[in-house]
């Protein structure tokens, strides 16, 4: 039986840029598990597929528009709170 791994990565904002710390939890396979941001002033954007992360300051609405930026196509659904 193989355990997930931990990692500690560095991400940007998904708004601005800025650099944040995150502690990514991957399965064996590599698929993302969960995350969780470590530095102040982050939030977590909530994907199955990607650690994402944005600054507290950043509203709802920029954050939506950024990622679909990013990301083209993807449903604003897979952004919602669990």
């Amino acid at each position: 039986m193989s355990n997930n791994s931990n990692v500690v990565e560095q991400h940007g904002c998904i708004v601005c840029g800025k650099l944040y710390n995150l502690l990514v939890i991957y399965d064996p396979d590599g698929n993302l598990v969960d995350c969780a941001v470590t530095s102040p002033g982050g939030q977590r954007v909530k994907d199955p597929h990607w650690p994402l992360v944005a600054c507290t300051r950043h509203s709802e609405e920029e954050i939506k528009a950024a990622v679909a930026n990013h990301y083209p196509g993807k449903a604003k659904e897979d952004l919602e709170d669990d």
